[in-house]
């Protein structure tokens, strides 16, 4: 069991991927005691989210958050823990930003200390206003409890997915042909000077970094002017930028600054590749 957003008045409800992508049928249950079958419009597991759908109209929807989120933030995290029923948990926004943490393939979690259990997946994470702040959707825990570390995906990010999931039946990310070295980012340019990048471990023969000269052992230090300082913020970055796009990648090598124009690819499926 697992909890969900509706979004639309007509139907539109966001949740987990890991919540959906093993049933065989999927009933939704409303707080005034409906029951309606879901079907699955589409998923995004490198998200984790994923679109379903009910055949009813009129439904109260939420609305999505407009303005940024700030640490301190008041939050409330509604869903089903432990199929208790509708469940309502309050705290505040304790980090924001959050990735490296290997949930997902594309992370920017919010952390929320509001009490988040098994069953509170895919529900939201709202302001006090009554607008979606995020899906919720893990927790670090040792006792398989809340211990007041919750992340959910934000609302933006999750209203994205949602559009290209609705419009296309999938999510359509750029994609750059390269594995990365995990870990520490700053990196020795020479005498008093320490460069903050992402070193190239790899490059996949035929990819787009492949065909634009891009080598393992480079670091890249911007996409298109803006920094990128660790794997996460790389991938994300990479992500975002429409297929067959091009872009200007400042990396150095052997000491030396380096523009490279590289025409990104769109990401191939998680089962066609072993590469980030």
């Amino acid at each position: 069991m697992g909890s969900g957003v509706i979004v639309s008045t007509d139907g539109y409800i966001l949740t987990n991927n890991h919540v959906v992508s093993q049933a065989g049928e999927i009933i939704v249950a409303l707080h005034d005691g409906r029951k309606a079958k879901a079907k699955v419009i589409g998923t995004d597991p490198e998200s984790d989210l994923a679109v379903i759908r009910i055949d009813l109209k009129n439904l109260p929807a939420l609305p999505f958050k407009a303005s940024p989120n700030q640490v301190g933030d008041v939050v409330l995290a509604i869903g089903n823990p432990f199929g208790v029923g509708q469940t309502v948990t309050q705290g505040i926004i304790s980090a924001l930003g959050r990735n490296g943490l290997g949930i997902n393939t594309y992370e920017d979690f919010i952390q929320t200390d509001a009490a988040i259990n098994p069953g509170n997946s895919g529900g939201a994470l709202i302001d006090v206003a009554g607008n979606l702040v995020g899906i919720n959707s893990a927790i670090y825990s040792r006792s398989g409890g809340s211990l007041g570390i919750g992340f959910a995906i934000p609302a933006k990010l999750a209203q994205q997915v949602m559009l290209e999931i609705i419009q296309h039946g999938q999510v359509v990310r750029g994609w750059l042909g390269v594995e990365v070295k995990q870990g520490d980012s700053n990196f020795s340019a020479g005498v008093g000077e320490v460069t903050a990048g992402v070193e190239i471990a790899g490059v996949v023969h035929g990819g787009p970094a492949d065909e634009a000269g891009i080598q393992s052992g480079d670091i890249i230090l911007t996409i298109d002017g803006q920094k990128v300082t660790d794997a996460g913020q790389l991938i994300n970055r990479i992500g975002a930028i429409k297929p067959d796009s091009r872009v200007t990648v400042r990396l150095k090598r052997e000491r030396r600054g380096i523009d490279i124009v590289v025409t990104v690819a769109k990401r191939p499926q998680a089962d066609q590749r072993t590469e980030e």
